[in-house]
């Protein structure tokens, strides 16, 4: 079953829109205090730059062996010829990419001392883009769906994606008969009316629906879940509930999936893990259980990495082999 469902994960094209960025690192080590301020002064000893945001959905898209193209504005500036240069070095597609005057490139500075992350220095614009920056990427999200499976919005609130971007893009999709996935954030949370699937954290439902339930009980989420599927329209909705797993509610099913054991190293990313498996299921039509259960195993398997790192997809393969197929 899985060496088939995993060659047809191969077979997927999947427009990923939403907010790209660099993740900046500066490694080193902290010896003295500056004579300027009581500040610690970092002896650097290495850099590196690494894909963000939607960018690192797009690079689980591609470790699972599917097709990703993404769809963004960034900025006309050297930080964005730089994330060209990073995703042609990652063979990833720029052919939705529009670099605009008006903005900049969304990079994050990480400073991490002996492995302690000191300081993160954002440079960033997050205000909605312009009508004629929005057409422009609905031209591109049109020329680009002919050859789509699956659409994902991978949303960060840095302005990429709107209420008129999603209200067209969503009418777009379903003419085609193309699924939607998404990933929210705040800003954007009740605009997506009418998608396939919808993937918040816990945090995120309860702030979106402004509701009051403590802990993580079946009853409060599963009625949360109700109400959410009903106010957007939603096709269904998975939510990831941390260390508790993740809970589907999608085609009159609801499933409650356990969190497998692991050593959590760090959590980081394990949402775009967790979409990028879910949008791939939801193209091939999977049932909702099976679609709950792989992506949560996915991302488990890469909380247990420093850092963010995209889906190994022979170590998904073998652990659903081995933990799903009872199922």
């Amino acid at each position: 079953m899985f060496d088939q469902l995993f060659e047809n994960f191969a077979k997927q094209h999947v427009l990923i829109i939403g907010d790209v960025m660099i993740d900046s690192y500066l490694w080193g080590k902290v010896d003295r205090i500056s004579p300027e301020a009581p500040v610690p002064v970092l002896n650097l000893q290495k850099r590196e730059q690494r894909l963000g945001g939607a960018a690192n959905v797009a690079l689980n898209v591609q470790a699972l062996g599917a097709t990703p193209v993404l769809c963004a504005v960034i900025g006309k500036d050297a930080e964005g010829d730089q994330l060209l240069k990073l995703l042609e070095q990652n063979n990833l597609s720029t052919a939705g990419i529009i670099q605009s005057e008006h903005r900049v490139t969304t990079i994050k500075h990480r400073i991490i001392a002996a492995s302690q992350h000191v300081l993160r220095v954002d440079a960033e614009i997050d205000t909605e883009i312009s009508t004629e920056e929005r057409n422009l990427l609905l031209d591109k999200i049109k020329t680009l769906l002919k050859d789509t499976n699956v659409v994902i919005f991978e949303d960060y609130d840095k302005g990429v994606i709107g209420e008129t971007l999603i209200a067209e893009t969503v009418k777009l999709t379903k003419a085609l008969g193309i699924p939607t996935v998404v990933d929210p954030k705040k800003r954007n949370f009740m605009h997506y009316h009418g998608v396939s699937l919808f993937k918040p954290n816990l945090k995120e439902l309860k702030e979106g629906l402004k509701a009051d339930f403590k802990g993580i009980l079946l009853e409060d989420v599963s009625n949360a879940v109700a109400e959410l599927k009903t106010k957007l329209r939603l096709e269904g909705a998975l939510i990831t509930l941390s260390e508790h797993g993740v809970y589907i509610d999608a085609n009159n099913e609801q499933v409650q999936i356990p969190a497998h054991k692991r050593e959590i190293a760090d959590v980081s990313g394990a949402g775009d893990t967790v979409v990028s498996v879910a949008a791939l299921c939801v193209a091939l039509n999977l049932k909702p259980a099976m679609t709950a259960a792989l992506s949560n195993l996915a991302g488990g398997i890469v909380c247990e990495h420093v850092g963010v790192v995209p889906i190994d997809k022979e170590v998904l393969k073998s652990e659903a082999i081995r933990l799903l197929s009872r199922g």
